[in-house]
């Protein structure tokens, strides 16, 4: 039996000038020991050199440094394409498909939704949106509004070039044409953390002769962290319980949750008869998938969470946790897990999940 978590696939969509591909680089310069796998319309995107390209590995695949993969695809080769990067020999931890000219964001949501791929898992929709040129690109491209509405997470990229004023009045109308409580982050440059799309593993230990890795972290000056000052625009909230969590108090609180608060990792602790298995949670921006998945021998029931925003109340958000623990988890009743099951995909919800609005699986084609 293949016990291997789903890869998270992340789209990465946003009109041409957005900065979406500087986004994109910056993510694999960014990624410290994370195995990526990119999906693009052409190499041509992605900085080769900086990245250190190993060789051919298929007719539309290029091996990166650090063990990421890159392929050039159609929008027809997509789904063959991501059975191979997902294929265990690659060992990949995420991959990112950036969406130009691939397909409609809102079609590639619901491929992956309703992918029957066990290797892979829909990990959220992030647009990037050009601060600099945001009403031209509304008048060029009608569509936007629409990508806007199916969006997890909205990059604001290029703040250094609008004032104040400027940046606040986009920012207010990205609050009406998203979907309620969609975070939108400021960017300069495409600098993001790429913690804010998936968790970044260590930096591989080398020995004697310094990794490529090594030699482009210390040219950036960055060392290992290699987002530089990216990392400190957010805050991290870190919440441990060795008591059960109300699974409609936490629904509750994950429902209320501000703008602000881009992404929640860790798993979670509900004991409710039946489900008293860990159920880790996977948040990005609006988007919420839970997977129940056993406990270790031995392993304390126990719920840990870390929480990654910019602006936020870290201790009112403890407050907010703790005000969900449930002392007698024993005595609630199998059905009150629904709200949690609704975003399991497979056999322990029997349908897929659902997604928050934003993502909806099936988008209307209408503007």
């Amino acid at each position: 039996m293949n016990s291997r978590q789903p890869i998270p696939v992340v789209v990465l969509a946003g009109f041409l000038g957005s900065g979406k591909t500087t986004v994109l680089n910056h993510l694999l310069a960014g990624r410290g020991g994370t195995r990526i796998g990119v999906v693009v319309n052409d190499f041509g995107s992605i900085e080769v050199d900086a990245m250190s390209v190993a060789g051919q590995v298929g007719d539309s695949m290029v091996s990166l440094g650090g063990g990421c993969l890159c392929c050039a695809v159609d929008g027809s080769e997509l789904d063959a394409y991501l059975e191979k990067l997902s294929a265990p020999v690659h060992r990949i931890d995420v991959i990112v498909i950036e969406a130009s000219g691939l397909a409609e964001p809102q079609e590639m949501i619901r491929m992956l939704m309703a992918s029957e791929n066990p290797d892979i898992r829909y990990g959220g929709m992030v647009e990037v949106v050009d601060a600099a040129e945001f009403d031209a690109t509304r008048a060029r491209h009608p569509e936007t509004d629409r990508h806007l509405a199916v969006a997890d997470l909205v990059v604001l990229n290029k703040t250094d070039r609008v004032d104040a004023a400027e940046r606040a009045r986009i920012e207010r109308e990205l609050a009406v044409l998203c979907a309620p409580g969609t975070p939108v982050v400021g960017a300069d440059h495409g600098r993001i953390d790429p913690e804010l799309l998936f968790d970044r593993r260590p930096w591989t230990e080398t020995r004697g002769q310094l990794s490529f890795e090594d030699l482009l972290a210390e040219a950036d000056g960055h060392g290992h962290d290699g987002c530089g000052h990216a990392h400190a625009a957010y805050e991290s909230t870190e919440f441990t319980t060795e008591q059960a969590l109300s699974p409609r108090r936490f629904i509750d609180f994950l429902d209320r949750r501000p703008a602000g608060l881009y992404r929640i990792k860790g798993f979670v602790h509900f004991g409710v008869p039946g489900h008293d298995e860990r159920y880790e949670v996977h948040a990005v921006g609006r988007f919420l998938r839970f997977a129940p998945r056993p406990w270790g021998r031995g392993e304390a029931r126990v719920s840990r969470l870390v929480l990654i925003g910019s602006g936020t109340d870290g201790p009112g958000l403890l407050r907010e946790l703790e005000a969900c623990r449930e002392p007698a988890p024993h005595e609630a009743r199998p059905e009150s897990m629904w709200c949690v099951l609704r975003y399991v995909a497979g056999p322990e919800s029997g349908t897929e999940p659902e997604a928050e609005p934003g993502t909806d699986p099936e988008p209307s084609d209408e503007g």
